[in-house]
């Protein structure tokens, strides 16, 4: 499959020969074909990952499990929250560039994205450690756990990686990137088998947990490399990148608002694991956890149809052609509540024994928050083609607006929620703010695609 934007050497000739080789293929098929992809690489990660969690929760029990839980949802937050994504930036901002044979301009945003994204992924490690000896104590964690969790900051890493998985959408190497799904449950798989045989605990697997986490960080920007060779062929590494900002028109206050986007975005799920620990202590983390796990099988595509839409969606935005990005939005919102809704039903009725059989009877009576959380993410999964269908119609604050209502807006109702119905307060929440995600979206959606994109 050709890439959506840089094979294009004149202009003019081959911005019509690219419309003709795309006008037989539904932007519908370029999104399963690039989700193909990815879902290859997590269908192997998703194996990888039954084997280590079934290691992981019965040698910890709820309790342990939980903390270990806490400890890599602490370094995510900060992360997340600090951290700069400059994959939007890259896709849109250096997609244009080498669309109109500008190599050198794409080579000087990818490097003003990058140096920003390991600027604020530096921080946030430092920010991570500083903070610990706070909240550690807060959140249930043992000296011990507290002395490991400070140089576990550095699993900060695994969220400073959007720039280089940028460079390989536009490069069309969905490939790599379904390889990359498998790196962190790999490493996390060997290390587990290793700590399970040598009889080991908590610390052990924290520690595995840690090598994963800046392997999985390390490996993008590795493969992001091969990416930059093809895109930028004859532009060094290193070169010029200040004024970025302020010679491309448009870029700075995009890439301000999708990243507000993706940290409010990111926030929610990231906060509800830590506040159930801190309201109801780690075993409840550790339940929340599992069933969070469980209904991997509908979260993990959410993030994945929305790398595997974006591009297709920017590129039909490209042309002008908003009958074909509605049909391939819609089409795509629709292919997912179909997949999506059996998934909940099967959990609806092995809910418990699928608990039990992953975790161990510590993890027995979460069957409603299992049922809770699959619904939720279906609804998440529904929604992910309007949220970037949105993006690609440069529309970024739609999307971050919602985001900021459902996500921070009704924060706020989570310890209430907790309070009234236990760890189940937990699923009824994330069904409240996904179901109002998706709602809100399609009716902006529906409205702003029937406008001019300029």
């Amino acid at each position: 499959m050709r890439s959506l934007f840089h094979r294009m050497t004149s202009r003019q000739a081959d911005t019509a020969k690219a419309g003709a080789g795309r006008g037989d293929r539904s932007g519908l098929w370029l999104v399963l074909a690039n989700l193909g992809h990815l879902l290859g690489g997590k269908a192997a990660a998703g194996v990888m990952s039954l084997v280590y969690l079934v290691l992981v929760t019965h040698r910890l029990g709820a309790a342990d499990y939980g903390v270990l839980v806490l400890v890599n949802a602490y370094a995510v937050l900060i992360g997340s929250v600090l951290a700069f994504s400059g994959f939007h930036g890259v896709v849109r901002y250096g997609g244009l560039a080498l669309e109109a044979g500008d190599r050198a301009g794409f080579a000087r945003i990818v490097r003003f994205m990058a140096v920003i994204e390991l600027g604020c992924g530096a921080a946030a490690v430092v920010v991570a450690a500083l903070l610990v000896p706070l909240i550690g104590p807060r959140l249930g964690w043992s000296p011990d756990t507290i002395r490991i969790a400070i140089p576990y900051s550095l699993a900060v890493i695994a969220t400073v990686r959007a720039t280089p998985q940028g460079l390989l959408q536009i490069a069309d190497r969905f490939d790599l990137i379904g390889i990359h799904q498998a790196v962190s449950p790999l490493i996390r798989l060997v290390g587990a088998l290793g700590v399970w045989f040598a009889g080991g605990g908590l610390i052990g697997f924290i520690a595995v947990w840690l090598v994963a986490a800046v392997a999985e960080g390390l490996a993008m920007w590795g493969f992001g490399w091969v990416a930059w060779r093809k895109l930028a062929a004859g532009e060094p590494l290193r070169g010029p990148w200040r004024g970025t900002a302020r010679d491309t028109k448009g870029l700075k206050r995009f890439i301000l608002i999708t990243n507000f986007d993706i940290t409010v975005r990111e926030l929610a799920p990231n906060l509800a694991p830590l506040t159930v620990g801190w309201l109801l202590g780690p075993a409840a983390a550790g339940l929340l956890a599992l069933t969070q796990r469980a209904t991997s099988l509908l979260a993990q595509p959410t993030v994945l149809l929305s790398q595997a839409s974006y591009a297709v969606l920017a590129a039909q935005v490209a042309r002008g052609d908003l009958k074909a990005l509605r049909h391939t939005v819609w089409r795509s919102a629709g292919l997912a509540l179909a997949v999506a809704l059996p998934i909940v039903l099967v959990l609806a009725f092995a809910g418990d024994w699928l608990l039990v059989t992953l975790g161990g009877a510590s993890f027995e009576g979460g069957t409603v928050l299992l049922i809770l959380i699959a619904g939720a993410r279906a609804a998440g999964l529904a929604s992910a083609p309007m949220a970037s269908g949105l993006t690609a119609l440069g529309l970024p604050g739609r999307s971050m607006t919602i985001g900021l209502v459902t996500s921070l807006a009704l924060y706020p109702l989570l310890p209430a929620i907790l309070w009234a119905f236990g760890t189940d307060g937990a699923g009824w929440h994330a069904l409240l703010q996904n179901g109002a995600a998706i709602i809100a979206l399609a009716v902006l959606f529906r409205r702003d695609a029937k406008a001019d994109p300029a």
